[in-house]
């Protein structure tokens, strides 16, 4: 079976959260949450925004931070950089799995009693909510709004880089 394309999960769901009550709910593809240099405090810092209300797929939110750490790494450099992603995927999604082939006639019901497996989970975030927070030295910044961007282009729907602090650094 292939993994149905995250548009169908995009929208706002009814939370569905209680792991304690569920059997086999796949574990988070979502690695690390504070990556870069964790003890210093940066002049500048930005936040990558959600303009509207959807449901990130923890692959998406994955594939956003690998991005934007792989292009901080390589140009600005292991030291100069703190990069915070600020959601946790908790909403499980589910999905009604439907026989393909020769003889799925036989085999499937169909819509009946539909209510689906636990396939993977998903964040649901609000509009104007915050999803990456990075600091950075002033001379950065030009290569840390780059590597929001491309972490924007992972996600599900559209962005805004916000910088929050150091904008009297900034011209």
């Amino acid at each position: 079976m292939t993994r149905k394309p995250g548009s169908m999960y995009r929208r706002w769901e009814r939370p569905y959260t209680r792991r304690e009550y569920m059997g086999g709910v796949p574990g988070s593809k979502v690695v690390h949450y504070d990556m870069g240099n964790l003890q210093e405090d940066f002049p500048v810092t930005m936040n990558l925004v959600v303009k509207e209300p959807c449901q990130i797929r923890h692959t998406a939110l994955e594939a956003a931070r690998v991005s934007a750490n792989r292009y901080l790494m390589k140009v600005v450099g292991r030291t100069n950089f703190h990069l915070k992603l600020r959601v946790y995927p908790h909403h499980v999604i589910r999905e009604n799995k439907q026989a393909t082939g020769a003889g799925a006639d036989r085999v499937s019901s169909g819509m009946r009693r539909a209510f689906g497996k636990a396939v993977g989970t998903a964040a649901q975030v609000e509009a104007g909510q915050n999803l990456f927070t990075l600091s950075v030295p002033v001379q950065y910044v030009n290569d840390a709004k780059i590597s929001l961007k491309r972490a924007g282009h992972k996600l599900p729907t559209p962005i805004q880089i916000v910088v929050e602090s150091g904008q009297e650094l900034i011209r």
